[in-house]
C-alpha cells in the first residue's frame, strides 16, 4: 500500500512505490484519500520521495553554501518584480533566518538568470557554462523540476479526491508560477533564542519544504494545537497547504502554520518551491460547494491582488487575512 497514518498523526504517501503514482490503481485511490484527510485535518502530509539522488543534493547544498557567502549586498539585489520573491534577512526578530528566492526555477532560463545577477562577471559553478560538467545552475533547476513533480502529483491526487474535472487540473498546474526559496539558519549566539522561523502560513497554494542538510528545526502545528517536529531525511518532503489553496478549497484545506527551530550545531539549510495562481485568476470548483459546505469566499480569487492585500494590511492570522481579503461569510 502506497500510503499510511502514522501515530494517527502525520499522515504519508509513499511516492517511491510506482504504483503510487498511476491514476486509477489501488495504491492511487489510497494515496487521494490520505492527501485529502491530511490537508483537511493538519494543512500538510509527509512525501516519501526517492528521485532527488545524493550526487544532486550534494550539488544543491554547494550552490546554497555559495549562494549565502555572497555579501548581502548582492543577496538582496532585486530578482523579481513579484512581491515575495526576493531576499529575506538582516530582520532583527530573526537574526538567524536568511533566505533567497529563485523566480521561475522550473525552466533553466529562469536558473540562469538568477545566477547572471548574483554573479554578474560569471561564475563558472552556479551559471551554466557548457565546459563544465554538472554547473550549479542545472543542478537547480533539476532539483526544481523534481520538486514541481511532487506538487503536480500532489494536486492532482486534490482534485482527483474531491471529484473535480482533471482537465482543469491540468490547466490550473500549468497557470501556476513557481519560486524556489534558499533558506539558512545559523546557529544562536550567546544570549539568542532559539526562533528560526516565527508561527506562520504560507500565503501560497502550496509550499514543498525539504530539510536538505538533514538538520532537524521544522515545526507544524497540528489541528490539536500541538507542535510536531519534523524528521529531516533526504527522501523525506513535506507538502503545506497555504492560504491560496484554503480559498480553492471553499475553506476545506487547512492552511499549514509552521514555524523553526534552530537546534542545531551548525548552519542548517532548507528549501522550498512555492506555487502561486499566476496571471489567471483563481475559480472555486462547484463540485466543493454544496449545503453542507456553502460558500465561504468570493468565488474568483486573484493570488497576485491577495499578495498585495497582505503586503498592505500584514493581518498575521491566516484565516482573518483570507476573510478580510475575499470572504463573503462570517465562518472561519
Amino acid at each position: 500500500m502506497g500510503s499510511q497514518t502514522q501515530s494517527q498523526e502525520l499522515h504519508v504517501v509513499d511516492f517511491t512505490d510506482e504504483n503510487t503514482k498511476k491514476p486509477g490503481t489501488d495504491a492511487w485511490l489510497s494515496a487521494c484519500s490520505v492527501v485529502r484527510t491530511a490537508l483537511e485535518d493538519n494543512g500538510f502530509f509527509m512525501a516519501r520521495y526517492d528521485k532527488v539522488g545524493k550526487e544532486l543534493c550534494d550539488s544543491v547544498v554547494s550552490a546554497v553554501e555559495e549562494l549565502f557567502d555572497l555579501p548581502v549586498e548582492t543577496k538582496a539585489q532585486k530578482t523579481s518584480e513579484k512581491l515575495f520573491h526576493g531576499y529575506l534577512g538582516q530582520v532583527s526578530w530573526l537574526p538567524l533566518y536568511e533566505s533567497v528566492g529563485i523566480d521561475d526555477p522550473l525552466t533553466l532560463l529562469g536558473c540562469q538568470k538568477f545566477g547572471h545577477i548574483m554573479w554578474p562577471e560569471g561564475n563558472h559553478r552556479f551559471c551554466s557554462w557548457q565546459r563544465f560538467n554538472f554547473p550549479y545552475s542545472e543542478s537547480i533547476n533539476e532539483y526544481s523540476k523534481l520538486l514541481g513533480e511532487l506538487d503536480h502529483m500532489a494536486k492532482r491526487m486534490v482534485f482527483e479526491s474531491y471529484g473535480v474535472d482533471m482537465q482543469r487540473c491540468d490547466s490550473f498546474i500549468e497557470s501556476n508560477d513557481y519560486l524556489l526559496r534558499c533558506m539558512m539558519y545559523r546557529t544562536p549566539q550567546t544570549g539568542e533564542i532559539d526562533l528560526g522561523l516565527q508561527p506562520h502560513s504560507d500565503l501560497t497554494i502550496t509550499s514543498i519544504v525539504h530539510q536538505l542538510n538533514n538538520l532537524n528545526g521544522l515545526e507544524i502545528k497540528l489541528k490539536d494545537g500541538e507542535w510536531k517536529g519534523i524528521d529531516a531525511s533526504p527522501s523525506s518532503f513535506v507538502v503545506m497547504a497555504g492560504d491560496a489553496f484554503n480559498v480553492w478549497s471553499n475553506g476545506r484545506i487547512r492552511p499549514c502554520e509552521h514555524r523553526v527551530t534552530m537546534n542545531a550545531k551548525k548552519t542548517r539549510y532548507s528549501m522550498g518551491l512555492f506555487s502561486f495562481g499566476g496571471n489567471k485568476v483563481m475559480r472555486i470548483p462547484e463540485e466543493l460547494v454544496n449545503k453542507q459546505h456553502p460558500l465561504r469566499y468570493k468565488p474568483l480569487f486573484d493570488h497576485y491582488e491577495y499578495l498585495r492585500f497582505y503586503d498592505k494590511e500584514k493581518i498575521k492570522e491566516p484565516y482573518s487575512r483570507i476573510q478580510a481579503h475575499c470572504g463573503i461569510s462570517t465562518l472561519q
